[in-house]
């Protein structure tokens, strides 16, 4: 995973915000090829997979993985509107910028700050998530505490240096693919062959006869949605990535149109293998499913090696949560969003006093551990999630109203256009609020509608605030072309 980084349209000198401008900010840019590729396919797995699969399961049984590859085709629909905008004009930050573009400032200004919120409590999920891993060895160490410590360490390394940032994520995407497509390969050997423990009842069969394909009825099965679209959360990161990466045109399609693919065999396919191997009535809220299929087929240390690699995804995905919301902070502050305060860089080149803000409000999540450990996991992902759909549906209008645009004669058309055009973005649109109605229907994740609603009410009176502070904050502003990075 990566940062973002919301690109002011005008500097004071009225020359565009470029990207050797950005390097000299402390910004890294020229990511490769290779990580980028590697930061697609590894940021489409993440602890909504490892973790949240288990509760969910127990909810929906076998038709989780249709619920899966669902939603699978909704977030390549919403990937391919945010390539097509990035290819027409790429800038860091694009969810702020494109929203500001084509909604208005205060659209800007309240995405830019609602995906900050949106990476503050994926933090907290992934802590949590962290904490639950650790339990599987040390059952009587507090969440909380573990949460804690963790908390600490990560906002250490973060201080210290950004600048292997990409190698890093590299390696940390390698390990949970290479992971991921070791339980494939065993599950299936399992179902082929039989052997282990787990041999003797690892059948397709798992998949249709404890209840059939929808043991608890098509409406539970809906009702999952919520968790499958917060497994998806990271992967409009690859846009990110790649709009800062040093060939945009090339390395931006190839993620993207990557995208079916990963889903097919990370998620739909992972999660087939591992409910043919073990029936989906083993499985419970709280226990990564994929630690408890190795438990059963009974290879030794297996789900020992499996705790670990989810532990250490959960972390990388913390780890570099903590960068993105120092770094969206500060661009905030140069847009005049948020306070000037947050624009400065530490000696180490690091938005130290952004990520330190941002660290003391993802503490809140170690306090939910220890005020409601069984239900922490529940309540912030499901606040993530409502952050993450406002974020998408700034994605998908401004991919509509882009398209009418070029229509019109008024915008360039891009390299990469959508497949179905703005057809496929209303079909996302649609489904995307049909989500928000199953948020609101459930009683356990209402609750992040009336956080999402406080949050609203406190960034409009921010917003008025800002308006009479500096009247050019609301003003609507051509966008400025970006400097071609070399």
């Amino acid at each position: 995973m990566t940062s973002a980084q919301v690109d002011t349209p005008e500097k004071d000198s009225g020359k565009a915000t470029g990207a050797s401008e950005a390097s000299e900010e402390g910004y890294e840019r020229g990511l490769g090829s290779r990580q980028v590729q590697m930061i697609a396919i590894g940021g489409a797995i993440g602890v909504g997979l490892f973790l949240g699969a288990g509760a969910n399961i127990a909810k929906a049984g076998p038709s989780l993985i249709l619920m899966y590859a669902l939603a699978g085709a909704i977030v390549f629909f919403i990937m391919r509107a945010l390539g097509e905008l990035l290819l027409y004009r790429p800038v860091s930050g694009s969810f702020a910028e494109y929203s500001r573009e084509f909604l208005g400032p205060f659209f800007g200004y309240f995405t830019g700050w609602t995906y900050w919120l949106m990476w503050v409590v994926t933090g907290m999920a992934e802590l949590t998530a962290a904490a639950i891993y650790v339990n599987y060895w040390f059952p009587a160490v507090p969440q909380w505490v573990t949460a804690l410590v963790f908390l600490v360490i990560l906002f250490g390394v973060n201080l210290i240096s950004v600048k292997v940032f990409g190698e890093l994520e590299f390696w940390f995407s390698m390990v949970k693919v290479t992971a991921l497509i070791g339980m494939i390969v065993i599950g299936l050997g399992v179902l082929t062959f039989g052997f282990s423990s787990a041999g003797d009842t690892a059948s397709v069969a798992n998949l249709y006869q404890f209840d059939g394909f929808f043991p608890k009825g098509v409406g539970s099965s809906l009702m999952t949605l919520q968790g499958v679209m917060f497994a998806y959360l990271a992967v409009e990161l690859v846009g990110v990535t790649a709009g800062e990466s040093e060939n945009p045109e090339k390395t931006l399609p190839k993620a993207i149109n990557t995208l079916p693919w990963r889903i097919a065999l990370f998620y739909v396919g992972a999660l087939t293998v591992i409910l043919c191997v073990v029936k989906w009535t083993e499985f419970a809220p709280g226990v990564s499913p994929f630690v408890a299929a190795f438990a059963k087929i009974g290879i030794p240390a297996g789900a020992g090696i499996v705790n670990f690699v989810v532990l250490t995804a959960a972390l990388s995905s913390c780890n570099s949560g903590m960068y993105s919301t120092g770094r969206m902070l500060r661009t905030l502050a140069d847009s005049g969003e948020a306070p000037a305060v947050f624009r400065k860089l530490s000696a180490s080149k690091t938005p130290a006093f952004g990520i330190t803000v941002s660290v003391l409000f993802m503490g809140i999540g170690v306090l939910l551990n220890y005020v409601v450990p069984e239900k922490a996991f529940g309540y912030v992902t499901s606040v993530a999630t409502a952050a993450g759909i406002w974020t998408w549906l700034m994605i998908l209008i401004s991919h509509v109203l882009y398209r009418r645009a070029v229509e019109a004669g008024r915008l360039p058309a891009s390299t990469f256009p959508a497949p179905g055009g703005a057809v496929c973005s209303w079909i996302a649109i649609v489904f995307l609020l049909f989500v928000t109605c199953l948020i609101a229907y459930d009683a356990d994740s209402r609750v992040c509608l009336y956080v999402m609603a406080g949050w609203a009410a406190a960034l409009g009176v921010g917003w008025l605030v800002l308006k009479n502070r500096n009247p050019e904050v609301a003003e609507r502003r051509e966008p400025a072309p970006l400097e071609k990075v070399n």
